[in-house]
């Protein structure tokens, strides 16, 4: 029974070619694009939920700021961590993370620079799980002169070599001994470091060695004592069944015991499986991308779907007789339905097979587009889970209610020609062309949003230059030499100009809320971006000073500030010249007014700024030259980086592309919409060439008779092709509102974005309009053209 339900199925396949090869080919594009985004976007959820004590460990956070300079603080104190241990009894263990910027270390006379670099507490090895492949997990660092290097690192560095008993030279000139390495990261591990380090050095030489905190005045002896420097990340694993809510009040009564003039500090803590995909507060961090691609993969997979269920509930009629008479000699409708599910399975082989074939080919060019490392080897279970599902889904959601419906034919009614179940109109094959084309113009709308708004942030004046300028961090001989080296890189015609920050000017630097200046509410608790520099940096940049001066490189500007507008209009100032402010430390006056720039993406509106006159602070440099000259300039800030770093690497960022770098995810999802909009319509046309086929070839007699009686062909044509724009029309009318819902929710993840311009909408409706007219029209002018005796000689 089976072989001959196997045998009929690969018959009426064989019979319907073409038909056959559109739902096969508008499958496996289906299959193909839509695992691929579920594939991407299981990886994106699965972040850090391989730790066994995943959802027991938290990581701590604060707020800080009122206002718009509200923000949350994902680096708290250091010593929070050891109180929470010692008096929160939900707390069983915490670990505190250092990270360090680019970070110089040698084995014999080879160089490296590791920008996965930090100082860690021992807990890190026993509260998540990286495997210790060599070392002691439970005592990782024998001493302070100990380092963990991960196995790729050890490779890098030794080769075959055993790495264990190692001496690594670190900075300028400390010696380390690895003592332990671990197994490499799994790709969806929020953690990356290669380079380990134990929190007890940080200790040494940051408080011991020193015996005072930043502001150089108040001695802390110990991180575990010090209620002052931010900069350290810090996780909780809480005992189960801990009260989470209860433990962030008790972290914010210790905070405030220990420092009271601060003010309420509230903290919060998230849970270690959310990182990845939410910021601190719980808000979007990257989930909202995920659930976009998410329903974009199912809206594609559905999009192939209907065009099988469109085929087959045309092509009903043409099967009509065939199944009555089945059911006369005695086939039973179970058993028809198992013929058409069957029908579906052996279609659905064809193109699952044609899916996993281009998979496999298209696999390294998605796993290099999306930054993932996915692999198809039977033993990754929960690719093949994913892949298994969406077959199955598919395949059911495409066949079970044509096969259901063919099934249900009465027999003397289908060979009277009567019909039940709808089938002899066209109201559910229009249905579902007007999902398809809904989806398609959403989509091209979406592009064309997505793509004005990267337009718009490339082109947008951030309130400074930021063309043809190359920036590295000095090293500290050579930022006590600035001077020297300054002038010598003048000397060289492709450098323009060259100046000296203590900032980022992309990724931002440090932040404080203590500070006070006259008529400071007493409920204001605004914070400041601190930006070091001297005299040259406010021309350097082009930046524009509306009010005052800019500082004059003299000693009393030490006690001079300049700040951006929004700090003026945070601190609620209406003549800021020679106000009085306090930043730490530092009671000085402000001087200047700099108009607002962004020293962050667009994402978020721009925060007040104070610029801080502290040449001995400013640890980057930056160089302007110009774009035939890049090469020159760079060659000459290499030689000069040598004469001070002679065995460091010299590496360095150029500013547009570290802005750029910003929206390396709208980028992307701009590059995937206009892929997927392409598919989307690639798809839906499949089905509509394949649904005219079919109406041309019922209606060839109606074609002929209306020529004979004087119809012209571009009456026929408009007579076969009103039929599919009326859907299409009426997609555009549902897809706009829909579009626009959904644009206008993308577009608030920007604090400075374009607006929603009506012509979107005619572009993608227009389009959409095209593409079915060009689709419909080739079958539909050349049945207008077939000669009416011809066509009246046709059953």
């Amino acid at each position: 029974m089976i072989r001959n339900y196997f045998k009929t199925a690969w018959r009426n396949i064989m019979n319907n070619r073409f038909y056959a090869a559109i739902n096969v080919f508008g499958i496996t594009i289906g299959l193909v694009v839509g695992i691929f985004l579920l594939l991407w976007s299981l990886d994106e959820l699965s972040f850090d939920r391989f730790h066994r004590k995943a959802e027991r460990i938290h990581r701590i956070g604060i707020e800080g700021g009122t206002g718009i300079s509200k923000q949350i603080f994902t680096n708290v104190i250091p010593a929070v961590a050891t109180f929470a241990k010692n008096e929160i009894p939900e707390v069983e263990e915490t670990v505190r993370i250092m990270r360090i910027g680019d970070a110089p270390f040698k084995y014999k006379d080879r160089s490296f620079i590791e920008s996965n670099f930090a100082f860690v507490d021992p807990s890190y090895f026993t509260v998540f799980d990286f495997d210790m492949i060599k070392g002691n997990q439970n005592n990782p660092f024998p001493d302070n002169n100990s380092l963990v290097i991960s196995k790729r690192t050890a490779e890098r560095y030794f080769g075959e070599e055993d790495p264990i008993g190692k001496m690594v030279t670190m900075g300028l000139g400390e010696l380390c001994k690895v003592s332990g390495v671990i197994a490499d990261y799994p790709e969806n591990s929020t953690f990356q470091y290669q380079v380990m380090l134990p929190m007890s050095r940080f200790n040494d030489l940051a408080y011991i060695q020193r015996q005072t905190s930043y502001d150089g005045k108040t001695t802390v002896s110990s991180m575990d004592v010090d209620w002052v420097n931010f900069g350290f990340e810090t996780f909780l694993l809480l005992r189960p069944q801990s009260n989470v809510a209860g433990v962030e009040k008790k972290l914010q009564a210790i905070h405030e015991r220990n420092k009271p003039e601060d003010a309420p500090v509230p903290y919060l803590t998230q849970a270690l499986s959310s990182v990845h995909l939410y910021k601190a507060d719980g808000s979007d961090g990257g989930i909202s991308t995920v659930r976009m691609f998410a329903i974009v993969a199912i809206v594609l997979l559905a999009i192939a779907c209907i065009n099988y269920v469109n085929l087959a509930t045309a092509r009903a009629m043409l099967r009509a007789k065939e199944i009555s008479m089945r059911k006369i000699i005695g086939a039973e409708r179970f058993q028809l339905f198992i013929q058409f599910i069957l029908e579906s399975a052996l279609l659905f082989a064809f193109a699952a097979l044609l899916a996993f074939a281009l998979m496999h080919l298209l696999l390294p060019y998605f796993n290099q587009f999306s930054g993932k490392q996915i692999q198809l080897g039977l033993s990754n279970h929960r690719v093949w889970y994913c892949i298994g599902l969406t077959l199955l889904g598919t395949l059911l959601a495409s066949s079970f209610y044509p096969a259901l419906m063919l099934s249900s034919f009465k027999p003397l009614n289908a060979l009277k020609g009567k019909f039940s179940a709808g089938i002899t109109n066209s109201t559910l094959r229009h249905s579902l062309v007007v999902i398809q084309f809904t989806t398609s113009i959403v989509l091209i709308a979406f592009t064309f949003i997505i793509q004005g708004q990267l337009e718009y942030v490339r082109n947008k004046n951030l309130g400074y230059d930021k063309e043809n300028i190359f920036s590295f961090n000095m090293r500290p001989e050579m930022q006590q030499h600035f001077g020297a080296v300054k002038a010598e890189l003048l000397k060289n015609p492709a450098i323009v100009n060259a100046a000296r920050v203590g900032r980022d000017m992309i990724h931002g630097g440090s932040s404080t809320g203590d500070n006070d200046w006259d008529g400071k509410p007493v409920s204001s608790n605004t914070w400041f971006h601190q930006t070091f520099a001297d005299e040259n940096l406010i021309d350097f940049f082009g930046m524009e000073i509306i009010q005052g001066k800019n500082f004059t490189g003299s000693v009393t500007d030490s006690l001079h500030f300049l700040v951006n507008e929004a700090a003026v209009r945070e601190m609620g100032l209406k003549d800021p010249i020679g106000k009085r402010l306090r930043i730490q430390t530092v009671n000085g006056t402000i001087i200047g007014v700099v108009k607002d720039f962004h020293f962050a993406s667009v994402h978020q509106k721009i925060e007040p700024v104070v610029f801080q006159f502290k040449p001995e602070n400013c640890w980057r440099m930056y160089i302007k030259t110009t774009d035939r000259d890049a090469s020159n300039a760079i060659a000459a800030a290499a030689t000069n980086w040598k004469r001070y770093n002679e065995d460091v690497p010299f590496t360095y960022n150029f500013l547009d592309e570290s802005y750029h770098k910003l929206y390396t995810m709208e980028q992307k999802q701009g590059t995937v919409f206009s892929l997927f909009a392409t598919v989307a319509i690639m798809i839906s046309c499949l089905g509509l060439f394949a649904l005219a086929t079919y109406t041309v070839q019922t209606k060839t007699r109606e074609v002929g008779i209306r020529k004979v009686l004087g119809a012209s062909v571009s009456s026929v044509v408009r007579l076969l092709s009103k039929g599919f724009l009326k859907p299409v029309a009426i997609a555009i009318f549902l897809a706009i509102p829909i579009a626009w819902w959904a644009m206008s929710i993308w577009l608030e993840n920007f604090a400075y974005r374009i607006d929603i311009r009506w012509w979107v909408f005619a572009v993608a409706g227009g389009s959409a309009v095209v593409i079915a007219l060009f689709t419909v029209s080739w079958h539909a002018i050349r049945a207008a053209l077939i000669n009416p005796i011809n066509s009246l000689r046709d059953e």
